[in-house]
C-alpha cells in the first residue's frame, strides 16, 4: 500500500467535514499550547470585559483553524473509508 508524501499534523475526519486527533507530535504540541494559552487567556480576558472575552474566543478559534488549514489534510466533506 503507499502511503502519502505529506506528513500532515492534523488528519481529516472520516465522516464529515474539518479534522481529527493530531497525528504527529508537532499536532499534539500545537494542540496543547492552544488549549494552555486558551485557558490562561480566558480567565483574564473575561476579568477585563465580556466583550473582550469573546473577541479573545474568536482570534484563538481563528488561529487553530488556521493552522489546521495549513499543516492538515485539504478539507473537504468525507463520506467514509471509499470502498
Amino acid at each position: 500500500m503507499d502511503t502519502p508524501d505529506h506528513h500532515y499534523w492534523f488528519p481529516a475526519k472520516r465522516y464529515g467535514y474539518g479534522w481529527g486527533f493530531p497525528a504527529t507530535w508537532q499536532g499534539w504540541v500545537v494542540l496543547v499550547v492552544w488549549i494552555a494559552i486558551e485557558l490562561a487567556g480566558s480567565f483574564w480576558a473575561v476579568s477585563l470585559s465580556l466583550v473582550f472575552f469573546y473577541v479573545f474566543q474568536v482570534i484563538m478559534g481563528g488561529i487553530l483553524l488556521a493552522i489546521c488549514y495549513i499543516k492538515g489534510e485539504p478539507p473537504r466533506w468525507r463520506w467514509g473509508d471509499k470502498a
